[in-house]
């Protein structure tokens, strides 16, 4: 199996990385972008002696106490 887990930042929290990307889209002539926002991707293999549930459960956890500050970011995970 493998989880993918997205983790991004709240709406609200200031993202300086996002607006540097943004201003230099600006400056080499991309038009109509009207914000960026970065995040992280992390791709994780689990055993296969794991259950659907079981991988959820602890890829959630990981997400949450590992992966992700969740004072100012948020997190999605999809198993496959």
């Amino acid at each position: 199996m493998l989880a993918k887990v997205y983790v991004t930042l709240k709406n609200g929290v200031l993202d300086p990385q996002g607006k540097a990307v943004h201003h230099a889209a600006e400056t080499i002539g991309y038009q109509g972008i009207a914000d960026v926002r970065q995040g992280k991707y992390f791709e994780i293999k689990l055993e296969a002696s794991l259950d659907q549930a079981q991988a959820r459960a602890q890829v959630e956890k990981f997400a949450h106490d590992v992966l992700s500050n969740p004072v100012i970011e948020d997190y999605r995970v999809e198993i496959s």
